[in-house]
This record gives C-alpha cells, structure tokens and sequence, in this order.
C-alpha cells in the first residue's frame, strides 16, 4: 500500500479511468451524479444534493462532481474505500495532480508558446502543462467538504483526511472597511501566485478585432467588451431579451442568476444587426448566438473558445474571453463621461467586482442596491 501511495504521488502511474459523471434529467433533485461501475456512488450523490439544497449553481455541482470522480479514482487505484480514507491518500492525490500533465492543456496547438513560457506580445505566462495552484487547492477543498458534510452524519472516518489551517478557527468577524487578515496555509494547499488583472491594450485590441472575419464574431467581442457580461451570459441571450431601443440586453446573472439588464455600445448593435441580416434573425426564444455551419444550433462556450484561439493563432497571442471583462472594467473606470453609480452598478450586475473590491463588501445579491446607496453619499 505505501509503495502504491509513493508511486501514486510521484507521478510514476496514472489514475484508473473508471467512473463518469452523468447530467440526470429535471425530475432528479441533483443535476448530475456520479456512477462507477454502472452504479450511483451514493455518498457523493447525498453531497451533492445537499449543495443544491443549499441554492448553488447547477454548474458549481458540475464541477463538484468531476472533482469527486477524481478522488473516487485515486481510492481505486490506492484500493481504499471512501470511509477509510486517510492523509497519506489525500498526499497521494495532491502530489499526483502536482506531476501529471492535464488533458485540458493537451487540446492546445503545440506549435504556440510552450506551457510555462511568456507570450512576448501580451506579457502573459502561458499555462503550465500541469494542473495549476488553483485546481488543486479546488480539490482539497471539494473532498474536505465532502469529508465534512458525512461527519454531520457520523459517516466516514473520525476526522477529516483534508487537514485544515491551524488559522481557520481564529477567523473573527470583521468589517467591511476592515484589513484582510493573513491567514497561514491549510498543510497540502498550493502558494496562489498574486497578479493582476490584465486588460487588452487599445491597439492589440484593433488588431483582435481586425483578425475576426464574421460578423457574428465582431458583435460578440464588441458586446463583451462594452458591457463586461460574461461568455456563459452573452451566450444564453435570447431575441426577446435584446432591447434595441433603450440598447441594452438582459442577461442571466452568474451570482444571482436573475435577469439583469446590461447596456451597450452603439457598435455593438450595428453589429449584431448585420449578423442578423447575413444569417436571419432569430425568433424570441431563440438564442441569438448560433453556430455557422451545419444544422442551426446555439454557439457553445467551447466553440467560442476556438474563436479566441483561431484569432491568437494568427496574432501568436493568447488573449481569452475573461481578459475582456478586465478591458471592459478598466475602459469604464476611465471613462469621464460614466458617473460612480453607474461604473458600480454595471460592474456589480456583470460581477466583474469583487466583494472585497466592492464599496459595499458584501454578496451579490444586495450589491448594486447597496453600491447605489454608498455611491449617493459620495455624490453629495
């Protein structure tokens, strides 16, 4: 057994490709489980379904569920059951995901930057062939989590594999004003590098925008740009959500998942008018965004990846769709002619602020109306 946990974390096997995660249909309380050997792994069901009871993002479950395969696949090739687990199996895990290469990095063009080198034209690290800080850390977190919810029940081991920080029960409440604390790291969690967010310059911009040879393209990254919506939102906008009049379209929020109404340049409405005179305007509940060639279908967020890259592949960049959101921030906070309240509120609806960025510091549900408020006293 330890000569298969040593193996397992230095990277010398790979995990055992059992297992999938299935999307089950709207009468399931759980959107998507995850079955090993034929079968519903129950005690990852009973998690997830008390994360939906919690009111979570059906794809926050999603991502939970893959992270849960990935441990139900370390058990298996360690030989482990779920409830006997210990720390050495979740090293195990930590230093396998430190060693071996991600699929998701294998899909890139081989020919571009390599992983882990800098792109001379945007200043940007190219990812890592490996699974990075964030990942893992996503993954500790999950299974402790997980580990956490069974204790509730007396299931599973006595104490929890995932160590915690010595730090975490000293968390006092704090204000809103008041600094973070620093808190010491959890044993087994990743040093998260601290950067910055980067925006598009003017003139590589120009010349994103100049590569895209589709209208739809150029309407798609015009309204991102000017609105700061995220890809998943702008992709889910129906006809009836687009009003020309006022310009502005109504998006699905991420934080609050309500609809919200986003404003837009002039442009990107020009645009989206030509898209629709080159490929027909879409009924009201149809979404707008549509595939090109083949049978009419919505455009996926994986085929609006291969638009980025398509375009960083002739520019030999490697911009993504969330740089967008950084630009659209910053071309508002520079902006003369936008008042506070209005930069706030676009930026709390859209979420490109954080909470602890935020005037007000808290969630995003009473953001913008607590944003609106502390902007009226500055006014004053």
């Amino acid at each position: 057994m330890e000569e298969q946990r040593r193996a397992l974390r230095d990277g010398r096997i790979e995990l055992p490709a059992v297992g999938s995660v299935q999307q089950v249909g709207p009468p399931g309380v759980v959107p998507y489980i995850v079955v090993v050997h034929g079968s519903e792994v129950d005690p990852v069901s009973s998690f997830l379904s008390s994360l939906v009871l919690s009111d979570v993002s059906p794809l926050t479950v999603r991502s939970y569920a893959h992270d849960l395969l990935r441990w139900w696949r370390v058990l298996a090739g360690l030989g482990v059951r779920w409830d006997r687990a210990t720390r050495e199996d979740v090293e195990a895990m930590v230093g396998w995901m430190r060693s071996a290469v991600n699929p998701q990095r294998l899909r890139s063009n081989n020919s571009g930057s390599q992983p882990g080198s800098v792109n001379l034209k945007t200043g940007k690290p190219v990812l890592s062939a490996g699974y990075a800080a964030s990942t893992i850390n996503h993954a500790l977190t999950v299974v402790f989590g997980f580990y956490e919810h069974h204790l509730l029940y007396g299931r599973g081991p006595l104490v929890n594999p995932v160590p915690a920080s010595p730090d975490r029960r000293r968390i006092q409440q704090r204000g809103p004003l008041d600094p973070r604390p620093r808190l010491r790291r959890a044993p087994m969690r990743q040093k998260l590098p601290q950067r910055a967010p980067r925006s598009i310059p003017d003139t590589a911009w120009s010349a994103l925008f100049g590569v895209l040879t589709d209208d739809r393209d150029r309407a798609l990254l015009e309204f991102a740009v000017s609105s700061g919506a995220r890809a998943s939102e702008l992709l889910g906008v129906c006809g009836e959500h687009v009003d020309w009049g006022e310009r502005r379209i109504w998006v699905v929020s991420k934080g609050t998942r309500d609809l919200m109404a986003v404003p837009a340049s002039p442009d990107a409405f020009e645009l989206l008018a030509r898209y629709f005179d080159q490929h027909g305007t879409p009924k009201p509940s149809e979404r707008i965004w549509r595939a090109l060639r083949g049978d009419p279908r919505p455009l996926t967020y994986w085929a609006l990846r291969r638009v980025m890259q398509r375009a960083n592949d002739e520019l030999g960049t490697n911009w993504t769709f969330h740089d967008i959101r950084h630009t659209a921030a910053t071309r508002m906070a520079k902006d003369s002619q936008l008042t506070l309240p209005e930069v706030q509120t676009i930026r709390c609806v859209t979420g490109i602020c954080r909470p602890r960025r935020c005037i007000c510091s808290r969630g995003s549900r009473s953001c913008t109306r607590r944003c609106r408020s502390s902007t009226r006293g500055r006014d004053r």
